[in-house]
């Protein structure tokens, strides 16, 4: 994820059309929660602050982000009021992985614009990260399929294109990408910056009428 990271109006689980979406009392571009009934996304907020700090301090996450190194408490407060605020008016969600409704942050995932040079409306970019008490359990799948769902919602984002990005090397989000029906599409030369340092990306993409699932194609090694 090289995203600084990152709604439809909800009828509640047990809706034929819809049942990832728990109902909340918002428009449809407001914050609302996705859950598959063991895992539950909501945006993040100021009694989240203390958790976001601690989990990215852990060092395998800003190895592979571009999120300050290190990361100060400050660092989590701008995140929360200047990214994640504006971004849910600007088509720009972002979600705390939870285990519960009302339960810790394990990670994040979102979505963010992708300008090529001008922002492409119909793209985004999607970026996550989770802390490592929670890997293994293939959360992070589950986070990107409920989102992926919300992204290309016609009732709702309406994306037609995601695209994944990575530093090349991030093995374990590129096993995300795949399983969750992203399409290798190749390397991008000195593609992303991290922290005054170009680097190379790894980049794949999901289109709306893609199926879920995972994707064919990866070379051996990535």
């Amino acid at each position: 994820m090289l995203r600084r990271r990152s709604g439809t109006p909800a009828t509640g689980p047990g809706n034929p059309v819809h049942p990832w979406v728990v109902p909340c009392q918002h428009d449809a571009m407001d914050a609302r929660t996705l859950s598959n009934g063991t895992l539950w996304l909501s945006p993040p907020t100021v009694h989240d602050i203390d958790t976001i700090t601690a989990c990215c301090r852990e060092p395998s996450i800003g190895e592979w982000t571009t999120m300050p190194v290190p990361y100060e408490r400050a660092d989590a407060e701008k995140f929360v009021f200047d990214i994640v605020t504006p971004g849910w008016a600007d088509r720009a969600p972002t979600w705390a992985l939870r285990p519960a409704e009302h339960g810790p942050v394990l990670g994040m995932i979102g979505l963010g614009p992708l300008y090529l040079p001008r922002r492409d409306r119909d793209t985004a970019e999607i970026g996550f990260w989770l802390s490592p008490e929670a890997r293994g359990r293939g959360l992070m799948t589950q986070a990107v399929d409920l989102v992926c769902r919300a992204a290309f919602d016609l009732t709702g984002f309406a994306f037609e294109r995601l695209e994944w990005r990575a530093i090349i090397g991030n093995h374990a989000s590129a096993a995300v990408a795949r399983s969750s029906g992203f399409h290798y599409e190749g390397r991008l030369r000195g593609g992303g910056v991290q922290r005054g340092v170009r680097r190379d990306l790894w980049v794949a993409s999901r289109l709306h009428t893609d199926p879920a699932g995972p994707a064919d194609g990866w070379p051996p090694g990535v």
